[in-house]
Parts: structure tokens; C-alpha cells; sequence
């Protein structure tokens, strides 16, 4: 049973990776301050894959060594404790820039 949850916590992450990344196409930093249901929509999307992240087995997360678990749990813990004082400007540079590489490594 852990191997499947595995895989289903590793799909919720690529799949609400690639959906972030693909909400901001188009988008540009300002957008996200202008824009409320898109900041919600981000942080939503980000606070997801980091609880799948709480779920992957430590032997799945040894395959997978690349991938930075314990920055992308502790995001979501940041995210959903302190969400009256989340910092945009870092927001969106994981999602412009350390997003493609977990997707590049989650579609492997």
C-alpha cells in the first residue's frame, strides 16, 4: 500500500506543479499582487504539493534524492502558518523557476 500511495502523493505533486506553472504563462510578477484568485490559486497550488510531499515514503525519497523534500514541507508549513505575511517576490520566483525543474524530475 505505501508504494501506491507513493505514486498517487508523487502525481498530486507533478500534476499541481505543471498546474501552477501553467497558471502564471503569460503572467508577469505584478500580475500576482493585481490578481487575488491567482495569489490564492498559487499559494493553494503550492500549499498542496508540499503536504503530498509529507507523504512520500523516506524510501521513495531516497530514489528521488534530487528533489529538495524537506524546503518544499516546509513551504507548505510557511504557507499555511504564516499566511498573513507570505512573500510574493519568493512565491513566484519557486514557481517561475524551482517548479520546471521538480516537474522535469517528477515527469522522469
Amino acid at each position: 500500500m505505501p508504494q501506491h500511495r507513493d505514486k498517487v502523493s508523487l502525481r498530486h505533486m507533478l500534476d499541481h506543479a505543471r498546474e501552477a506553472t501553467d497558471m502564471i504563462q503569460g503572467k508577469t510578477r505584478a500580475d500576482l499582487d493585481a490578481d487575488r484568485q491567482l495569489n490564492l490559486a498559487l499559494v493553494r497550488l503550492l500549499e498542496i504539493i508540499g503536504e503530498a510531499a509529507t507523504r512520500i515514503s523516506e524510501e521513495e525519497r531516497a530514489l528521488h534524492h534530487t528533489i529538495p523534500w524537506p524546503e518544499i514541507v516546509s513551504l507548505r508549513n510557511r504557507l499555511i502558518h504564516g499566511y498573513d505575511s507570505v512573500d510574493f517576490d519568493i512565491l513566484w520566483n519557486i514557481i517561475s523557476k524551482d517548479l520546471p525543474s521538480l516537474i522535469e524530475t517528477l515527469e522522469r
